[in-house]
């Protein structure tokens, strides 16, 4: 009894009348192999979908919800695609007209499995995605922090060059001191060298060396005052401009940018992974062009197959059934013209009255 219902939903599904097939056991199979492909390529098509969606609303607190219903709305359109597309072919046509007539049908079914096989290899690719975005959120981060920081540097040139400046001095100077007090020592110790006397105690080569040095050591500490003034400052002015908010994300801060990172975003990392010159990126492209073609086979399947057999019972029941409605329509009898003239006459009036007879009369058969 399920196999039974299951058959009869996959015949629905084929787009052909399911009491013309119930009458040719011969066909039951074929419709059901039609029937099932539709129903897995209207499947595909919602998950791929919902998941393209889930990442339009990514953050979003209903964005499963969204995707569910974008899902399952998706799904239904190809279904009901799928199924015209395979129920408009025309058996009665023979060779490569039908293959021409089908050819519209064809190139919209190739369009319908690119578009489905978009997202789930976004899906089957995620860890790599993740990666690439990874460092592409870092080279971002590293480009605005460099732009801002180039931006600071030359709105505050004048200050930054005084930092340098007496930096620069306060370094040279401040190394000249310690050289200074080394020498000291030697002459006030009586060590003999090419500056220093050689004469043991506070002599006259002691005092005026140590002069120097207070001199010196005055000046490194209005340097180290300038100094300080400055980088206090040009800290404030950071912290007014946001310079010291500036800083690469950390584990956690990247994993969640990556989590809710767009469908455009994730497109473009997958494209990146296939169009780059190393053996990794070559094999991605590989595997995402087969599994490409995966779905167009699998979208165009039920097409190739009906185009593929033989007119068969169902096709010619159809095919006569369809005839016989025309003919019965377009049909010039004398119970036909009866009915046109009961369909158009004026209401009220009597049946063959003086309206009918005129437009019969003029009536060419």
């Amino acid at each position: 009894m399920t196999f039974s219902r299951l058959q009869r939903f996959f015949w629905i599904c084929s787009g052909t009348p399911v009491s013309v097939i119930e009458k040719y056991p011969t066909e039951h199979s074929k419709y059901i192999g039609i029937g099932a492909t539709i129903f897995f390529t209207a499947f595909f098509a919602g998950l791929s979908g919902g998941y393209a969606l889930y990442f339009v609303f990514a953050g979003s607190a209903f964005a499963g919800l969204w995707a569910l219903l974008f899902g399952l709305i998706w799904g239904l359109a190809i279904f009901n695609l799928d199924r015209y597309i395979v129920s408009g072919i025309n058996k009665s046509s023979k060779g490569l007209k039908q293959f021409y007539q089908a050819s519209p049908r064809l190139i919209f079914a190739v369009l319908i499995a690119l578009v489905i096989a978009r997202p789930l290899e976004l899906k089957i690719f995620d860890k790599e995605i993740r990666e690439q975005l990874r460092l592409r959120y870092l080279s971002d981060q590293r480009e605005m922090i460099g732009k801002v920081q180039s931006s600071f540097r030359e709105k505050y040139a004048l200050e930054l060059g005084q930092i340098a400046g007496y930096q620069k001095e306060y370094d040279s100077l401040s190394s000249e001191v310690n050289r200074l007090r080394e020498e000291l020592k030697a002459e006030v110790f009586g060590s003999h060298t090419a500056t220093t006397s050689g004469v043991e105690g506070y002599g006259t080569y002691a005092r005026n060396k140590e002069l120097v040095v207070k001199a010196k050591q005055t000046r490194l500490e209005f340097l180290a005052a300038q100094l300080a003034g400055l980088q206090e400052y040009m800290n404030r002015q950071k912290a007014a401009e946001g310079i010291n908010a500036q800083s690469i994300q950390n584990e956690k801060e990247m994993d969640q940018a990556v989590a809710v990172a767009g469908f455009a975003d994730r497109n473009w990392a997958l494209g990146e992974l296939t169009h780059s010159a190393n053996d990794v990126s070559r094999s991605s492209a590989n595997a995402v062009t087969f599994i490409t073609l995966l779905f167009i086979a699998f979208e165009c399947a039920p097409l190739i197959v009906k185009l593929l057999s033989d007119i068969g019972p169902s096709d010619v029941d159809i095919r006569e059934a369809e005839s016989r409605i025309i003919s019965q329509l377009t049909s010039s009898t004398f119970l036909s013209r009866t009915r046109i003239v009961r369909e158009y006459r004026t209401p009220g009036s009597k049946k063959g009255g003086r309206r009918a007879k005129r437009y019969l009369s003029n009536k060419r058969w």
